[in-house]
């Protein structure tokens, strides 16, 4: 069963992206934060879907204990998912809509 990949810091972000590049794999991305309400609500919906398709890597962004990464991608709400690919954000969905998000992840 494939889980979401905590990212620790800019390096590990930025190989990881290389790596999935490499791969031609998908990046689905969920920023989130500790206190958020909404992204507790998710979580398990977002580690179900990441077990369902292990074709896709998943990833979660603590946007408090990664700024540089969530300024660079204009994250201003949580929680806040994007679809990636080769290295270039190709979807994205707001908000703990699990319709949503589903529907992002089976699209790529």
């Amino acid at each position: 069963m494939s889980q979401p990949i905590e990212i620790a810091s800019v390096d590990q972000w930025n190989t990881t992206l290389r790596t999935a590049t490499a791969q031609g794999a998908t990046v689905i991305v969920d920023f989130h934060a500790v206190w958020c309400g909404p992204c507790k609500a998710i979580a398990p919906t977002y580690s179900k879907l990441a077990a369902t398709y292990p074709q896709a890597i998943f990833l979660r962004v603590d946007v408090d204990q990664q700024p540089k990464i969530s300024a660079k991608y204009q994250v201003t709400a949580m929680p806040t998912f994007f679809a990636i690919k080769a290295g270039k954000q190709v979807d994205s969905t707001r908000g703990a809509d699990i319709r949503g998000l589903t529907t992002m992840v089976v699209k790529h």
